[in-house]
């Protein structure tokens, strides 16, 4: 009697083993298409001359994305570019449009989400990031480049030198949850967009 209760508990152990093998492979896959429709997406909006490389961290593992219009940093660069260039107000619904149009392209230093990692795993990805980063610096060749996470820019500026690329760099705090960081991220970002893109040296308000 207890080899068979032992069997059979051995048997459910190794069940729940395989299911939970297959529920993770599952995640798996749908984590990897959805990552792959995104970067389909960020593809779709590349302009054909770079003029300006923001650079994020990753994609969040929310889900959310710059080039889905959904995301945080998504409303504080459009409300950012808005405030720099008025005339952009009328369309603003199609922002991403105009983004594309004005030369500007968003990409992220590692390729798959972090912010859910340990701080230990996340600085080794994205170390490991700044070759990708520099293969793409080498390719977009921008006259800019906008790190828009204090906390890479390291990282970013490792990968330029490794490209040999030189321009204007900049590093902005993340414009997250903190109204502060938010502002700071307006004030610094408004006069550049007003030089770089409309030639117009007004000061921020």
């Amino acid at each position: 009697m207890s080899n068979y209760s032992g069997s059979k508990s051995s048997m459910q152990t190794h069940s729940h083993a395989l299911r939970a093998q297959g529920k993770f492979r599952r995640q798996s896959v749908k984590s990897a298409a959805g990552l792959e429709s995104r970067e389909r997406l960020r593809r779709h909006y590349r302009p054909q001359r770079v003029r300006i490389l923001f650079v994020g961290e990753a994609p969040p593992a929310s889900g959310r994305f710059f080039y889905h219009a959904d995301s945080g940093l998504y409303r504080a660069i459009r409300d950012t570019f808005v405030a720099a260039i008025p005339s952009l107000q009328s369309s603003k619904d199609e922002f991403l449009e105009s983004f594309r149009a004005m030369g500007c392209y968003l990409v992220d230093l590692c390729g798959k989400p972090v912010d859910r990692m340990d701080s230990r795993s996340r600085r080794c990805i994205c170390k490991a990031g700044e070759t990708r980063l520099a293969r793409r610096l080498r390719q977009l060749r921008p006259k800019i480049v906008i790190t828009v996470v204090l906390s890479i820019g390291s990282n970013v500026r490792r990968a330029e030198a490794c490209a040999m690329w030189s321009g204007q760099h900049m590093e902005l705090p993340y414009p997250g949850r903190w109204y502060r960081f938010r502002m700071a991220f307006r004030r610094k970002l408004t006069p550049l967009l007003r030089t770089a893109l409309t030639g117009n040296h007004q000061h921020s308000d």
